[in-house]
């Protein structure tokens, strides 16, 4: 069984400062396989916060998977936008746009899919569907296959299809076929966890869709901080979302889903 600590959206620049050191000590607890952290690492993508975000990356255990998000590119700078959207983030949080982590249980690869032609929606384009195939297929089979991206691919109501990262479908197609069986994004600040088979109709496919929350932004949306911590079995995966509990001042275990592949697709099997 493989832990992930499941990140996003920490949004530094505006951050509630007083979550910063309780995430951390309870993170290096957890003593996760893998840090997974989707994307909008900082609110306006300054100098000063990509570093601030590096330096919080740098207190906690890897090995970290780590993908950008559509906060991570210049709003403003107009320039900077369309000829070098992620100059910073490539210089201060990782060079590597398809960040890959593969044991004998799992395969975790992210994939960038922030835009500069979009103020916030995210997108997949088909020689990044092309490396999915190709990374994916060449894995053995028994690995759980697990993607990690900002904008979702599927979402439960009352998100609809334009909330979804643009091509989702013909990424989808391109996930049955290659057997992903976990998505990991967020950006939208709410929690949850799913199967794909509510939208997406493929033949003897269900794969597991979980989103993060906010982990440390002070733009909760209605939900407090949060994030989900998966323990990832062959045949089971368990998807805890720990939240900010002001009383106690700690993130504090709130909700569990668990869910188990029978045959070929996830099912949920319990709900707490």
């Amino acid at each position: 069984m493989r832990t992930i600590v499941h990140l996003s959206d920490l949004h530094f620049g505006r951050v509630d400062q007083q979550l910063l050191e309780p995430l951390r000590v309870l993170v290096r607890s957890l003593a996760p396989d893998v840090l997974v952290v989707s994307g909008d690492l900082t609110q306006r993508a300054k100098t000063e916060e990509f570093i601030a975000a590096r330096a919080f990356l740098d207190t906690l255990p890897g090995p970290q998977i780590v993908v950008p998000g559509n906060h991570d590119i210049p709003l403003y700078n107009v320039a900077s936008r369309f000829l070098t959207p992620l100059r910073k983030y490539l210089r201060h949080v990782t060079l590597d746009l398809t960040p890959e982590y593969v044991d004998d249980e799992i395969a975790v690869l992210g994939l960038n899919t922030a835009r500069s032609l979009t103020i916030k929606d995210g997108r997949v384009n088909p020689e990044q569907v092309a490396l999915i195939r190709q990374r994916m297929g060449a894995v053995p089979q028994h690995l759980t296959r697990i993607v990690v991206t900002h904008h979702p691919f599927d979402l439960p109501q009352p998100f609809d299809k334009d909330d979804l990262v643009n091509r989702a479908p013909m990424a989808m197609r391109a996930f049955s076929e290659c057997g992903v069986d976990l998505l990991l994004a967020g950006h939208f600040h709410a929690s949850s966890a799913g199967l794909s088979t509510d939208r997406y109709k493929l033949p003897g496919y269900a794969a597991l869709v979980v989103q993060a929350g906010t982990a440390t932004s002070t733009r909760g949306r209605g939900e407090s901080n949060s994030f989900n911590v998966l323990r990832v079995a062959a045949d089971k995966i368990e998807v805890v979302r720990y939240s900010w509990v002001d009383g106690t001042a700690t993130f504090e275990p709130a909700h569990t889903e668990i869910f188990e592949r029978i045959g070929e697709a996830w099912h949920t099997t319990a709900v707490a």
